[in-house]
């Protein structure tokens, strides 16, 4: 039996296990896929597993995705372009970094039919998933991606890597289309990102890369202001649609059943 797993933490938000064993059920294939949390000096075993066939697949969420690379032989296109890897399994003996969190995050805007060319985006973070989203909106053209981060120096890295992105002061609200909170702020119920929602004009998107809980604080805050919402749910579903698809050579459907699933 195949053995797949995501590592992070905090771990136990995650519904990939969910999502990945309903696949696999649905396809009939010998396997199981669990979550296990880790620090990060257990990166490197764990990763050795994959090449000694332990494990046959690894996800990586917060905060580890960049933290794998050095254990890795190989990373993909796009896990090197965005130094971030949430996709690990072996290839020719070799392990490989893949990144389906670019892929899923189109997807999920083009699952929205928001469109997003010309438009200005600002992100809060600049933590794990945040290259990814970068790398996703250079691709579908905005005009102008901003980017907020508590820690200064964080942003500051992400500039070296993209300088096409506009960095500003934490609190500062510049104009903007669409808002994208990528920060794990919202993954406990109590929660809040400190902005003035009061000084936003009416009617922008605010997307929460969150998808457990269905709906943060920040999200909240965005509807009693008449904002349009949207969460991290497509965007999860997408990236594991990617996923499964390169481990197992099966595409699984993305119906109503799998997105109720997760509801």
């Amino acid at each position: 039996m195949k053995k797949y797993i995501v590592i992070g933490n905090p771990i136990d938000h995650s519904l990939s296990p969910k999502l990945h064993n309903y696949w696999i059920k649905k396809n009939n294939i010998n396997a199981t896929y669990d979550k296990k949390k880790l620090d990060e000096d257990e990166l490197k075993e764990i990763i050795s597993e994959v090449k000694e066939g332990k494990i046959n697949g690894i996800n990586v969420t917060i905060p580890f995705k960049k933290a794998v690379i050095p254990f890795l032989d190989e990373l993909s296109i796009e896990a090197n372009e965005t130094q971030s890897v949430n996709t690990i399994y072996l290839n020719n003996g070799k392990t490989i970094g893949h990144n389906t969190d670019a892929a899923g995050f189109e997807l999920s805007i083009k699952y929205s039919k928001y469109e997003l060319n010309n438009k200005r985006i600002f992100i809060l973070g600049a933590g794990g998933v945040v290259p990814s989203i970068i790398f996703s909106l250079k691709k579908m053209k905005t005009s102008k991606i901003i980017l907020s981060n508590r820690t200064e120096e964080k942003a500051a890295n992400l500039k070296d890597s993209f300088k096409y992105i506009d960095i500003v002061k934490w609190g500062v609200i510049p104009n903007f289309d669409m808002i994208i909170n990528a920060t794990s702020v919202g993954l406990k119920e109590n929660d809040e990102i400190k902005l003035d929602f009061s000084k936003v004009e009416k009617n922008k998107i605010f997307y929460d890369v969150i998808y457990n809980p269905r709906q943060t604080n920040f999200l909240k805050k965005a509807k009693n202001f008449g904002h349009k919402t949207m969460n991290g749910k497509m965007m999860f579903i997408y990236q594991a649609h990617q996923a499964f698809t390169l481990w197992h050579k099966i595409m699984p459907d993305i119906d109503n059943e799998t997105i109720k699933l997760l509801d």
